[in-house]
C-alpha cells in the first residue's frame, strides 16, 4: 500500500472518519455491494454514499462502508472534493484530483477514485431525472 494511503488512513482513525454517517433524506443516495467490489477492494465490501443538495450544489456528503484501508482514503478525499461543488463541477472531476489531494500516484487509488465517481455519477443523474420528473 502506498505510504501517502497509509498516512492518511491512520489520520482518519485517530479523527473518527469525519466524514462516516448516514444522513436523512439525502438528495442523493447510492450504494454498491457485491462479491468482490472493486471499489472497496475486498469480498462482501458495501458502499453508501449520502449527498445533501441544495440549488444545485452538494451542501453535505457522507458515507457508510465496508472496505479497505484504500477505498476509506478515497471515499474520504471524495467527500472533501465534493462538498461546496455544484453538480456539475462534481461531475467534472477525475480520479487525478484524488491523487493530488493526497500528494499520491497509486494505482489502486486511482481504481476505487474512479469506482466512486461512477457511483456517485449514477446518483446525480437519477437526483437530476427525478428533478426533471417531480
Amino acid at each position: 500500500m502506498d505510504e501517502a494511503v497509509i498516512k492518511y488512513y491512520r489520520r482518519l482513525m485517530n479523527s473518527d472518519f469525519e466524514h462516516f454517517g448516514a444522513m436523512d433524506d439525502p438528495s442523493i443516495f447510492v450504494e454498491s455491494a457485491g462479491n468482490r467490489l472493486s471499489l472497496c477492494g475486498i469480498d462482501g465490501g458495501f458502499m453508501e454514499i449520502y449527498a445533501s443538495v441544495v440549488d444545485d450544489v452538494i451542501e453535505d456528503i457522507k458515507y457508510k462502508c465496508s472496505c479497505d484501508p484504500t477505498a476509506n482514503v478515497a471515499v474520504e478525499l471524495l467527500c472533501i472534493l465534493m462538498k461546496g461543488k455544484t453538480l456539475d463541477e462534481a461531475a467534472a472531476v477525475t480520479d487525478q484530483s484524488f491523487c493530488d489531494l493526497l500528494g499520491s500516484d497509486a494505482e489502486d487509488l486511482r481504481a476505487r477514485s474512479r469506482g466512486l465517481l461512477d457511483l456517485l455519477a449514477r446518483g446525480i443523474e437519477r437526483y437530476r431525472m427525478s428533478l426533471e420528473a417531480g
